[in-house]
């Protein structure tokens, strides 16, 4: 696998992110998309409260991914780090490998290797390896092959499984949006190796 370059027009976002101070209700939306966070928002989420009433639609999946998953938070981020990197989208991969990474038991390396290693480099114990491959097979042919399937499902419960596909879906279409929109990086996040 060759290392990801990032999608990001070079030019000015094409929509721009709302800048405060916001309106009482973009606020309220704001404050939900960050949790308990005191920070900033996030300039993709102030990207999307453009468009409030689908940035409130959007919400309820996306948290539930984060906050309520069936998955190992660390599986999680697998998923997703692998997605966006797949994707070229260094925004939303930057956010999660400083946000997540280390939180979830990422090392270093294995944050770098989900930019630019195949899933049978040796960053991957067997486990890890299978949801790297399965988030290739989703990215390249919308499935998963049959044998990775059942080795998944030797180790997953049903209910997991589905939610292995939905989170690379989900961070495929954010991929989508952080990319087509030009949402510039925040400061702070981490940038493809």
């Amino acid at each position: 696998m060759t290392p990801m370059t990032p999608m990001t027009p070079t030019s000015a976002p094409r929509i721009a992110p709302l800048d405060p101070p916001y309106a009482p209700d973009t606020e309220v939306l704001l404050s939900k998309w960050m949790g308990r966070s005191n920070e900033e928002p996030l300039k993709l989420f102030r990207t999307l409260a453009v468009h409030d009433e689908l940035a409130s639609r959007m919400r309820p999946l996306g948290a539930g991914i984060l906050g309520h998953p069936r998955l190992h938070p660390r599986e999680r981020e697998l998923l997703i780090l692998r997605t966006c990197a797949r994707a070229g989208a260094e925004y939303e991969w930057g956010v999660h490998a400083v946000v997540f990474g280390a939180a979830v038991g990422l090392s270093e390396a294995q944050i770098a290797a989900s930019a630019n290693r195949s899933a049978d480099d040796a960053a991957w114990p067997e486990p890890d390896a299978q949801l790297i491959a399965a988030a290739d097979a989703l990215y390249d042919t919308n499935t998963i092959p049959d044998e990775l399937w059942a080795q998944l499902a030797a180790r997953f419960e049903e209910d997991q499984l589905l939610e292995i596909v939905i989170t690379a879906g989900w961070y495929r279409v954010i991929s989508y949006l952080v990319n087509a929109l030009g949402v510039e990086r925040e400061s702070w996040a981490a940038r493809f190796p």
